[in-house]
């Protein structure tokens, strides 16, 4: 799923595209896609874009007459830009959106049908999709305490509820969680101040650092290569391959969807976290630290 550093970048591409231009038309291929019917989504049409902002995960397209078109790309949706009239890409296209200065597509892979379009009318429409979720990036660290002390879960949880935190998902808390070498299911409760302390500058050190390197890839062009799992990462999407720390075999949890990566040397005292599936499989042969598994 696009998280803050990449949806930060596609609004910046997005700005130098089409922020003072005019949205032409918008072509609807899907209709598990367009989730409003009141305005319809043929008011957006003829109007000029004035600006391009983010709610938490969500790109956030403002027309002139105070209408907003709302993107969320859940996990698979992407966005492809071209210069000139283009034809979407077969049955993974959902919608073309046609500008006097080019065609913004949006796309998503596989069968299921997540990502989401509104058109909104007004502000107080658009609060609607604020989570609340804080801006760590914007944030000082008294502001991030309170926040991430406010509900009792596991880091891991408490950092990509949007409700607690904005435009944080599994892939870059994974990133986080490592750079603070913090277990990703510590209960926030129990976190003392050099630990919380820790946690606040890692995570805004992982979020400027990987938006300024998915900036510095593309290059002023439009991201194309926008992905969960990339090169240089330490751990999230690494199972298996060493730590770049410690160079301990990264390992991970599993559960439904959902894959949780992290280096038992460094962030748990070398002891292996449970996987709900494997352990329950394995049962006592589940190795519970490095030197079992080794």
């Amino acid at each position: 799923m696009p998280e803050l550093p990449d949806v930060i970048v596609y609004i910046e591409a997005l700005e130098a595209r089409i922020a003072g231009h005019r949205l032409n038309r918008v072509r609807v291929l899907n209709p598990f896609l367009l989730r409003t019917a009141d305005p319809p989504i043929g008011a957006a049409e003829g109007r000029l874009v004035k600006s391009l902002r983010r709610i938490g995960k969500r790109i956030v397209i403002a027309l002139e007459d105070d209408l907003f078109l709302v993107l969320h790309l859940m996990i698979a949706g992407r966005l492809r830009w071209s210069d000139k009239p283009a034809k979407p890409p077969g049955r993974i296209g959902l919608a073309v959106f046609e500008f006097d200065s080019g065609t913004l597509i949006l796309t998503e892979a596989g069968t299921r049908r997540r990502a989401s379009l509104h058109l909104a009318a007004g502000e107080a429409a658009l609060a609607s999709f604020d989570a609340g979720g804080l801006d760590a990036l914007s944030s000082d660290l008294a502001a991030f305490a309170q926040r991430l002390k406010s509900e009792n879960h596991t880091l891991k949880r408490a950092l990509t509820d949007p409700h607690l935190f904005s435009g944080i998902g599994n892939a870059y808390s994974d990133e986080i969680l490592h750079r603070a070498r913090l277990s990703p299911v510590a209960l926030t409760s129990r976190l003392d101040a050099g630990q919380t302390a820790r946690l606040y500058q890692a995570t805004r050190e992982i979020l400027t650092q990987w938006t300024e390197h998915l900036r510095q890839d593309a290059a002023g062009g439009f991201p194309e290569k926008v992905t969960a799992f990339r090169e240089g990462m330490a751990v999230h999407g690494r199972f298996g391959e060493p730590c770049p720390v410690c160079g301990s075999p990264v390992q991970r949890i599993v559960f439904a969807e959902n894959e949780t990566d992290y280096c038992a040397r460094c962030q748990t005292d070398g002891k292996i976290l449970a996987d709900r599936s494997l352990s329950r499989l394995l049962k006592s042969s589940w190795p519970r630290n490095l030197d079992e598994l080794e």
